[in-house]
């Protein structure tokens, strides 16, 4: 169930609504264009608290279920920090 909901993922860059790394996420964060955000569970510590304090500062809601392997598969290239824009796909994962 949680890698088919990850594939979603790769849909969502092909149609343009995912930001992928740190500074792309943090200034969709910052916009207010960033609706759901992933960080990997075994991103470093320092990495994930930031995340953490951003998305609870702009009430976006993050998850933390997936490891880099897993996000980096869905996407197709190494990442461990991404987030999706669009409300359509961040529902239907949710959901």
């Amino acid at each position: 169930m949680k890698h088919s909901k990850l594939n979603r993922l790769g849909l969502a860059q092909v149609a343009g609504k995912l930001e992928r790394g740190e500074d792309q996420v943090l200034k969709a964060i910052r916009s207010g264009q960033a609706k759901l955000v992933f960080v990997a569970q075994d991103a470093s510590p320092r990495t994930q608290k930031k995340f953490k304090d951003k998305c609870s500062y702009y009430k976006i809601p993050i998850n933390l279920d997936h490891d880099t392997l897993a996000i980096s598969q869905a996407l197709g290239k190494k990442r461990s920090i991404c987030a999706l824009t669009d409300p359509g796909f961040a529902k239907a994962f949710l959901d």
